[in-house]
């Protein structure tokens, strides 16, 4: 009887001993096909593949490429590592001086001079050293631009016409208002002056 006791107490033992190796194997079954399966994923998604080169945009003129694409064929954003922003162009890439670049809004500004009779009416070209996605902007939000420099050039009156300053100080506040609004809508301004080619007052 004492035996028969000894042995139902051993496989009473052994039962849950029996359960938990399946439940290990599984489980290790399991990290393994997940991390097999990620592994997997990486690979063909090319994370492992090296990262093509990133050229400047010197290097690319030099090259005789666009300017505008990146190594990865990629126009715009992540271009240089600096989210799209434009950078300064130089005339080649052995000069030290940076290159210019100009840009004439077509249409005429006309506004009333306040607190006079008078008229004022420019046209105005800009200049930046930085690649042509400035000038891109500048073409892109041109209606907006158009409005804020409207209201610059209202704020003028007619005692301040007059000065002899004024229309450096007023090419300063047209640069600096277009800025901020490009600095709002693609979060780089880029315009470094306004010049005025033509400039009426009467």
């Amino acid at each position: 009887m004492a035996e028969e006791a000894a042995v139902v107490e051993e496989g009473a033992e052994q039962k849950p001993k029996s359960k938990l190796i399946p439940i290990i194997l599984g489980a290790v079954g399991l990290i393994v096909l997940v991390a097999g399966t990620m592994l997997a994923t990486l690979y063909f998604t090319g994370f492992f593949k090296p990262k093509p080169p990133t050229l400047t945009a010197e290097e690319r003129i030099a090259l005789g490429l666009d300017p505008e694409v990146d190594a990865a064929g990629k126009d715009g954003k992540g271009k240089d590592g600096k989210d799209g922003k434009p950078e300064k162009l130089k005339k080649s890439p052995q000069a030290e001086r940076f290159d210019f670049n100009y840009f004439k809004m077509e249409n005429e500004f006309l506004v009333n001079v306040t607190g006079s009779k008078r008229v004022m009416s420019i046209q105005v070209a800009v200049m930046t050293r930085y690649d042509q996605k400035v000038i891109d902007n500048l073409k892109k939000h041109e209606f907006a631009l158009r409005s804020v420099m409207m209201d610059v050039m209202r704020q003028s009156q007619d005692a301040d016409i007059n000065k002899p300053e004024f229309r450096v100080d007023l090419a300063k506040k047209l640069r600096d208002a277009m800025n901020a609004l490009l600095e709002k809508f693609e979060e780089f301004g880029g315009v470094e002056d306004v010049f005025f080619t033509s400039f009426i007052v009467q």
